[in-house]
């Protein structure tokens, strides 16, 4: 029920609202949308969101980015089929096809989704900025919340960081760049990690000369050391690396933006560059929300990095507040946020059985080319550790369907358990690698033994499967 009440929200600010009585609130409408379902029926439940319906991954994240990943990657197989013998004409990009192509998929569920959630009758959705002035009580817009339980899916958002003259040279972040009106005909991406290496392999594929500035001596330096090498390589043949460089100011003329760098060479030794181009890309990153949300006002605690820290049950502190997504989670991953939705679900139902949320076998993915899979340890984490470990590598040109690719990068790195034969982490870098590495995101979630998954089940041949195969094997003999 929605009542008028006059609330003091800081001390030299009164004002009228509206009020709702809530069973549950949820801040955020990408996967806390998921939240309210059949087992809630009956629960009074407001969805709070400030931006477009739907959250990161549907509108300014994976999904857009996936679909204008396939036409890159397409742009690429034709260049790349010379190789192979088959010789096509040169690719005619039109951007703004591919461009609305994108957005008519994507725009039309996000109105839906907020329709659907705006026509239900237990639901309130309850559009403007969320923030709490006291630890059960949360201010959207105009109206008061009262709820006994809250979820906090607010997400993360792009990192800018404060350079000089960046903000008057002008520039985009992921958020932006996707509707843009024309391809670049020279993007500075500044930043080198999967984003960058995502939207620089399309922007590069499409028509871009793309030019890739990190402070980093490598690209995907998040990666195992191997791959991230590998791929900095790969990539270097496609795209301009400035590679260990920081930038230190950012400044536009005549419709160019430059950026004012110093280089340091392996030696040491720092030189001043200068990089230009006619559009800036800023990919440093992402931030979690939670600095908007008047947590001050609450007992919930943050880490350094700004994440809600909760138990494994994706408790807050705070009593009735929980959290899930990329404000509380280092993965930044959608399909962890989905699953820890549906943990959240349970928990909020079952108060007295509750679920942890099980993050043992996280793979995340970079669709770039040559893509990337991963899961599990790094080697440079087991090193780091103390803890035993055997590699075991297999080159994509080791096995049959990577002498059909033509493919010289490549390759499986597995690293197990010398003693229990536990497969301790995967990584794969080549075509099909978000793929291939579910499979050892299987054999780490359900604890088979390297052995027995390598051994003791028969592997199709001649598919590309083979190559976790021959690596587990490696690793095994």
């Amino acid at each position: 029920m929605s009542v008028a009440a006059t609330v003091g929200r800081r001390a030299a600010t009164t004002y009228r609202v509206a009020v709702e009585e809530l069973d549950l609130l949820i801040v955020g409408s990408g996967s806390g949308n998921t939240i309210p379902g059949p087992d809630l029926d009956g629960w009074r439940i407001g969805i709070a969101e400030q931006g477009t319906f739907g959250g990161t991954c549907l509108n300014v994240g994976c999904i857009p980015s996936k679909m204008l990943v396939l036409p890159a990657d397409r742009v690429v197989e034709a260049a790349d089929a010379s190789r192979l013998g088959v010789h096509l004409p040169s690719p005619t990009v039109d951007w703004p096809a591919i461009r609305d192509r994108v957005a008519g998929r994507i725009d039309p569920i996000s109105a839906g989704g907020r329709a659907y959630r705006a026509g239900q009758d237990d639901v309130v959705l309850l559009e403007g900025h969320a923030e709490f002035t006291a630890s059960g009580t949360v201010i959207v817009g105009g109206t008061e919340v009262r709820a006994e339980r809250v979820v906090l899916a607010t997400g993360s958002r792009p990192y800018v960081p404060p350079l000089p003259g960046l903000a008057d040279a002008g520039f985009h972040t992921s958020d932006t760049i996707m509707r843009v009106d024309r391809i670049p005909e020279r993007l500075l991406v500044l930043g080198g990690g999967y984003i960058a290496a995502e939207l620089g392999h399309v922007f590069a594929a499409l028509g871009s000369e793309v030019v890739v500035v990190t402070r980093g001596e490598r690209l995907l330096r998040a990666e195992d050391h191997e791959v991230s090498e590998r791929f900095t390589s790969a990539f270097g043949r496609r795209a301009e690396l400035h590679l260990s460089t920081r930038v230190d100011a950012v400044r536009s003329a005549g419709g160019e933006v430059a950026l004012e760098c110093t280089t340091t060479s392996t030696s040491g030794n720092p030189t001043p560059t200068v990089v230009s181009g006619d559009a800036l890309l800023v990919c440093t990153g992402r931030v979690p929300n939670s600095d908007r949300l008047g947590l001050e006002h609450t007992s919930v605690r943050t880490s350094p990095d700004g994440l809600v820290v909760t138990d494994r049950f994706l408790r807050t502190d705070q009593p009735g507040v929980w959290a899930i997504g990329d404000v509380r989670s280092a993965h930044q991953l959608k399909h962890v946020a989905n699953h820890e939705a549906t943990v959240v679900t349970h928990n909020l139902l079952h108060p007295d059985d509750l679920r942890a949320v099980d993050e043992s076998a996280v793979p995340h993915a970079v669709f770039s080319d040559p893509q990337v899979g991963a899961v599990g340890l790094r080697e440079e984490d087991l090193r780091a550790s103390g803890t035993p470990y055997r590699v075991g590598r297999r080159d994509y040109a080791g096995v049959a369907f990577g002498w059909a690719l033509e493919d010289d990068t490549g390759f499986a790195k597995v690293l197990v358990s010398p003693g229990d034969r536990r497969i301790l982490g995967g990584h794969v870098l080549g075509p099909q690698a978000a793929t291939l590495v579910q499979l050892l995101t299987a054999a780490m979630q359900f604890a088979v033994p390297a052995d027995r998954f390598a051994r003791e089940q028969l592997w199709c041949h001649p598919a590309l499967s083979e190559v976790v195969e021959n690596a587990l094997l490696d690793a095994l003999d």
